[in-house]
């Protein structure tokens, strides 16, 4: 399938207490996968789940879906507890990866990031997440060691059509 096509056949929708046993059921195939290693924003139960479908405050929650099914998962976090800069993170089903939805997902929660009024986003990323660390480079995030084997990277958003980032000053 194309980028085009598939992104096309992509919709994104908030965290709603009907999504929440196939959220669970994404985090279940997480944690079956090992990927609650390099994904830990939060416990990836059913009751977490559950909790998302009704959670009510500033910061955003997303579901990416594929063909109508949660193919990932996606946060910006931090405004709750008033920081400026929002704490970035998604996940992509195991069986989805590959297919550049990753890309997709931070793209638009880039753009969401942007239209809530952040100038900047912040990540933390495992050094070992090869995939995640590529991605997160080629979209221009500036990635250095935190902490041993754990990197956090910051990108400065750009207002604009197209791409909502800028990467070494200059639009990508």
């Amino acid at each position: 399938m194309s980028g085009q096509a598939r992104r096309q056949a992509l919709e994104y929708t908030g965290v709603t207490p009907s999504r929440t046993g196939e959220l669970a059921r994404f985090f279940a195939a997480l944690v079956d996968n090992g990927d609650e290693v390099f994904f830990h924003p939060h416990p990836l139960t059913h009751e977490q789940a559950v909790q998302q479908g009704q959670y009510q405050g500033r910061d955003f929650y997303c579901l990416q879906l594929f063909r109508d099914r949660i193919s990932g998962y996606g946060m910006l976090r931090g405004w709750d507890e008033g920081f400026a800069v929002p704490s970035l993170g998604l996940a992509i089903h195991p069986r989805q990866r590959g297919r550049g939805l990753g890309r997709d997902l931070l793209l638009f929660l880039l753009a969401a990031a942007r239209r809530r009024g952040a100038e900047t986003v912040r990540l933390t990323v495992h050094r070992e997440n090869h995939g995640a660390v590529r991605l997160y480079r080629s979209m221009g995030f500036l990635l250095q060691e935190k902490t041993p084997g754990v990197l956090e990277g910051f990108l400065v958003l750009q207002d604009g059509p197209g791409m909502p980032y800028r990467k070494n000053g200059a639009r990508v």
